[in-house]
């Protein structure tokens, strides 16, 4: 079993939160503490199942939950685009780290059964 933070989708998960965190910050206050916070709780979760797969014997389960969070991230961020607190850069940015991880965590899964 790999140390959690040195797995390539831990750093990748931890890289997204913290630029979850950045834009968060710079929304409108209408949106900051309902949206803001709701993404930053789903991508808490998300390095929290990862973890626990990590070191979990049933890591199926927990690597599904993951991919929910994914999912969920992915939904609100579009969210964001579509409600102007982020600009199309900045979507682009984040929904690169989003496949990122998608695309591991498919792989994991897959490899884990």
């Amino acid at each position: 079993m790999a140390l959690y933070n040195q797995l390539p989708v831990y750093k990748a998960s931890y890289d997204l939160l913290v630029e979850l965190f950045r834009f968060v910050k710079d929304f409108s206050r209408e949106y900051k503490f309902t949206l803001g916070e709701s993404i930053k709780k789903e991508a808490i979760d998300m390095i929290k199942n990862i973890y626990r797969a990590n070191s979990s014997r049933a890591k199926e389960t927990l690597i599904q939950d993951a991919r929910e969070n994914v999912e969920t991230i992915r939904l609100y961020v579009r969210l964001c685009k579509d409600l102007r607190q982020i600009n199309l850069e900045k979507f682009v940015c984040l929904n690169e780290y989003i496949e990122s991880i998608s695309k591991q965590l498919t792989a994991w899964q897959k490899s884990s059964s």
